[in-house]
């Protein structure tokens, strides 16, 4: 049996709202996904981010608080277990990566108002795959405001969440390392996926190679 709260985390363009809807129509879980496409100061964003910045960190935040919010609140949430692409605190991790000093200390003491009372997911999965995979896939998609993406940019996103796993004590992190691997396409890959996040984990975080 999955856990019944699974958090799928991931660098953009790992696979993360793919693996999610997928267990989710598979297992017959509650889905839970972010509206990122809704943010207006996204596309300017990565043309400009020392500009847009703080306006979107912040939208990001109030959005996701207020999704989570009407999703986690509901009493029977758990009945058939959930399915998140997201979890509340990469607000904070990608803040850190993009704010200057001052106003990250800002931001961080709004999120700490915000953060109150959502249930831990009871395993964080986390997909992750080298910098040329993620561009790949990027490109693959087609968004046109994701072509600004930078390497150095993806790079120190994925710092910021292994730094963030390494140090956490509250949840088991299953880290994924895919590669390229493709488990929309290849079963066997996605059926082992499966498998593993069936297990049972320790609090901290577990590396498996796919």
């Amino acid at each position: 049996m999955l856990p019944p709260f699974i958090a799928i985390e991931g660098n953009i363009g790992a696979g993360k709202t793919t693996l999610a809807n997928r267990l989710s129509a598979d297992h017959n879980r509650r889905l839970i996904l972010e509206a990122f496409s809704d943010n207006p100061f996204l596309p300017p964003f990565y043309k400009e981010p020392e500009r847009y910045a703080f306006p979107v960190e912040l939208f990001f935040m109030a959005e996701r608080h207020k999704q989570l919010q009407h999703e986690l609140t509901q009493s029977d949430l758990f009945s058939n277990g959930v399915i998140a692409d997201y979890i509340f605190v990469k607000t904070l991790l990608f803040a850190r990566n993009t704010l200057p000093a001052e106003e990250f200390r800002l931001f961080s003491r709004l999120f700490k108002v915000m953060d109150a009372g959502f249930p831990n997911p009871d395993l964080i999965v986390y997909l992750h795959r080298p910098v040329e995979a993620l561009q790949a896939n990027i490109a693959k998609r087609g968004r046109e405001y994701e072509q600004e993406i930078k390497d150095d940019y993806l790079t120190s996103v994925q710092t910021a969440y292994f730094n963030y796993f390494g140090s956490q004590k509250e949840q088991p992190v299953l880290v994924m390392d895919l590669g390229d691997a493709n488990f929309e396409e290849d079963t066997a890959i996605y059926d082992r996926m499966v498998a593993l996040m069936q297990e049972s984990y320790l609090v901290g975080m577990t590396t498996v190679v796919l």
